[in-house]
């Protein structure tokens, strides 16, 4: 199973300090509010906005007019919230990330620079540095019958005892247009999912999924 540690540059993050005592991205999931109401509390007001009691924006930040920002977010310095976008809630967007047109994000930390910017679901899931989720792709947090999520790696199981984990995307992940990331699963660094791929489990680090049955290394 892929740690924090295997995943994440936590220096491409302000939430670096959540993952503290965490050995795996779904533990961090349940710290998500309290940690922004903490964080937030801290940040300067000459670089932060702070228009609602729980929400900060950097000043430098692009926010349009039409996005919804729901209560627990912080929007982090160079981030861009595109037309439309809808973040209910309990999310961090990072130092130039971009959250796109009719994007949802709902207990979320986006790391710097990272991209979900066409018609993306992002829920209960952390996407690393650089990491880009092309157009429509979603993260499914919830399974059909409701059953907690558990975690799988080969023959590996690892009960996470939540109802609802998303995705785990480690830095420089590419999530293909259309694809459906299945409650649990995990994406190593600089790994590729072809378009319109439905994928469980876990996935190593550099590696090129075109679908579940050929999954290559990249050269």
């Amino acid at each position: 199973m892929q740690k924090i540690t295997d995943l994440f540059d936590l220096t491409k993050t302000c939430a670096a300090d959540i993952f503290a005592g965490c050995e795996y991205g779904f533990q961090v999931l349940p710290r998500i509010k309290d940690f922004i109401l903490a964080l937030g509390e801290t940040l300067s007001s000459e670089e932060f906005d702070n228009p609602r009691p729980t929400v900060w924006i950097a000043r430098d930040a692009q926010v349009a007019p039409t996005a919804y920002i729901g209560d627990n977010v912080i929007i982090d310095h160079g981030a861009e919230i595109r037309h439309c976008a809808f973040i209910r809630g309990n999310a961090i967007v990072g130092k130039g990330a971009v959250v796109g047109n009719s994007t949802e994000l709902k207990n979320v930390i986006i790391f710097d620079s990272a991209q979900c910017p066409h018609y993306n679901y992002v829920g209960d899931s952390i996407l690393g540095y650089k990491a880009h989720m092309g157009a429509a792709s979603i993260t499914s947090n919830v399974k059909g019958d409701k059953k907690l999520v558990v975690l799988r790696c080969g023959d590996e199981r690892m009960e996470t005892g939540m109802k609802k984990v998303g995705a785990m995307l480690g830095d420089y992940a590419e999530i293909g247009c259309g694809s459906v990331l299945n409650p649990g699963t995990v994406i190593g660094r600089d790994s590729q999912i072809y378009p319109l791929t439905s994928v469980r489990g876990e996935i190593g680090a550099g590696m090129i999924v075109k679908d579940m049955e050929h999954i290559v290394e990249k050269k």
